[in-house]
């Protein structure tokens, strides 16, 4: 009996070029997170006239915003584990169907409590989305444009995010709130009926726990059709690195992980809190301010249209100048741009452009953040790691727009914006402290390795 052939899945995925069958892989994960984008952020744009119907104040309000990041924060930390269990697939397909459902409910919200634990219960299905697509479309990546892939995937959510504003622009004079959460629901159901047909599991992930499926042959060979005529006994492998067990959480403190997941979960809980603090603020300040209703909700879609145009550019930045003095940089002008927000001296025309900067350095470098994520950790525990550092990032989400809330009720816009400015100064210190400091945990770990061999 022949033995069977040796194939490498992570070296025929770096060695392939990116055919059809990955890049409808790299479509529907993009898709999956404009839509979750979408429904995460159209509470925003809509807390106005949602305020008025159901007579909420803007403490109140700032309750209901940090109702989805808390959810987001265990669907978040859950399904990066339960993914790393049962695989990354139907944590993507049960995910985008949970948060569709619930958006169609938020839809129907009379009150201020009914809003609020919607949008909790919808952070569930909603955090579950990111790490896991990330996970997926790093892993069908080639190494040689990964880090490029993931950040224009990943750019999908503040596309989405983006897409609310100016649809809730066009709607809200037209046929109020309600229609945005109606749209925002309908079009995931019909995603999921396209993912269910075309979205394959992990590749690696089917190495680690069912090598044997005749899926992950059929799958291979759609990126290397070599496979299909290596022979029928075939053995799929992987770096010995990848062939982890324990507990995957308690696995991001070990083997010198310690510091560069603390130091990401730093990153994270900032530049988050920073985000959910200026999507969600921005337009109804803008409001206040004297701005109509569609003119605020175009003001603070361009925090998430410079999100989109700073994924896209940081993608090309990270790879030639490394990820750290991108993020830093990023950082730097982040804390500018958001102090001048609120300064009596700017016009409209320089608001615009301001917040648009703002939103790529804060929202666009998120995106290269959870790149960061998924490059530092092993595939064995990258759902987990990149879950985990959104997980905690959320505490921030959580925090930030209730604190908003509170000090825009007690001090003014100016005061505000001063205050949003300091998040992205802590933030630029964990990156200047990275390098030394994951440095580190690299030494134990080839440390460790070499005691054991």
């Amino acid at each position: 009996m022949n033995p069977p052939v040796e194939i490498n899945i992570e070296k025929v995925i770096d060695n392939s070029r990116v055919g059809p069958f990955q890049l409808s892989i790299f479509v529907l994960c993009f898709t999956c997170l404009l839509l979750d984008g979408f429904d995460a952020q159209a509470i925003s744009y809509v807390a106005s006239a949602v305020s008025q119907e159901l007579h909420i104040s803007r403490p109140e309000m700032g309750v209901v915003f940090s109702a989805l990041p808390f959810g987001v924060l265990f669907g978040s930390l859950l399904s990066g584990m339960l993914a790393d269990r049962i695989g990354r697939r139907p944590v993507l397909i049960g995910a985008t169907a949970f948060f569709s459902l619930l958006t169609l409910l938020t839809a129907r919200a009379t009150s201020l409590e009914e809003l609020r634990i919607l949008r909790m219960i919808s952070g569930l299905g909603i955090g579950a989305i990111m790490p896991n697509a990330m996970a997926l479309v790093g892993e069908y990546s080639p190494k040689r444009s990964r880090v490029a892939t993931m950040m224009i995937v990943s750019n999908g959510f503040t596309a989405g995010a983006a897409v609310a504003g100016v649809v809730a622009a066009w709607l809200l004079p037209r046929f109020g709130w309600r229609s945005v959460f109606y749209v925002g629901g309908l079009l995931p159901l019909i995603l999921v009926i396209a993912m269910i047909a075309m979205l394959p599991e992990s590749l690696q992930f089917m190495a680690l726990r069912r090598p044997e499926s005749g899926k992950l042959a059929r799958w291979l060979a759609k990126i290397d059709v070599s496979v299909a005529s290596a022979g029928a006994l075939l053995k799929f492998i992987l770096p010995p690195e990848e062939k982890k067990s324990g507990i995957p959480f308690v696995a991001l403190f070990q083997d010198g992980r310690a510091a560069g997941t603390a130091l990401l979960w730093v990153i994270n809980f900032m530049n988050l809190l920073n985000i959910y603090t200026l999507q969600n603020w921005i337009p109804t300040w803008a409001t206040s301010a004297g701005y109509s209703q569609s003119t605020s909700a175009l003001i603070g879609t361009m925090v998430q249209l410079g999100g989109a145009i700073g994924a896209f550019g940081l993608g090309w930045f990270v790879p030639k100048l490394g990820f750290i003095p991108v993020l830093a940089t990023c950082s730097i002008l982040a804390c500018v741009n958001i102090a001048a927000i609120g300064q009596p001296f700017v016009t409209v025309t320089f608001l615009f452009v301001i917040v648009l900067i703002a939103g790529i350095c804060v929202v666009g470098g998120q995106a290269a953040i959870n790149s960061l994520s998924a490059t530092y950790y092993p595939t064995h525990l990258r759902s987990t790691g990149i879950g985990a550092g959104l997980g905690v990032g959320r505490l921030g989400a959580i925090l930030g727009p209730i604190l908003g809330g509170i000090i825009l009720e007690r001090w003014s816009g100016r005061e505000f914006f001063l205050a949003a400015a300091i998040p992205p100064m802590i933030a630029a210190a964990a990156l200047f402290a990275w390098p030394k400091l994951t440095k580190r945990g690299q030494l134990m770990r080839e440390a460790k390795s070499a005691a054991v061999r």
